[in-house]
């Protein structure tokens, strides 16, 4: 995000990165609420309790675009997005983990998929 931000979020403090992004109009929002996992790879995740992403959605009637960190985020969300997922659109971008094998300047530049968003 600090890349397509053009601003420093790593060497900020967590309350001064979410104050960053919610002065840039993004929101950050999980779609897992809690699951047991052992490792870190999400084909692992099981007993899955999601966040109510309707409830927030209805709570922020101006968000018309989610981008999903991931293929996994993106299955999950638009699952639970249900008949709601065409109200909007939906990115799905590569994953930031590290375990994610594409190189990082290919990461950096898809995520920039969202510089037009955000500038709207």
């Amino acid at each position: 995000m600090a890349d397509v931000l053009g601003t420093e979020l790593v060497s900020l403090d967590y309350p001064s990165r979410l104050q960053t992004l919610r002065q840039h109009r993004v929101g950050l929002w999980d779609v897992v609420a809690e699951a047991h996992r052992a490792g870190s790879l999400d084909s692992n995740i099981r007993n899955r309790d999601d966040n109510d992403l309707i409830g927030l959605l209805a709570r922020f009637p101006n968000i018309a675009v989610i981008a999903f960190n991931g293929g996994t985020a993106r299955k999950l969300g638009t699952r639970i997005l249900g008949e709601h997922a065409p109200r909007y659109q939906i990115i799905e971008l590569p994953s930031s983990s590290p375990a994610y094998t594409l190189p990082y300047a290919e990461k950096s530049r898809q995520w920039q998929a969202l510089r037009p968003v955000l500038n709207r």
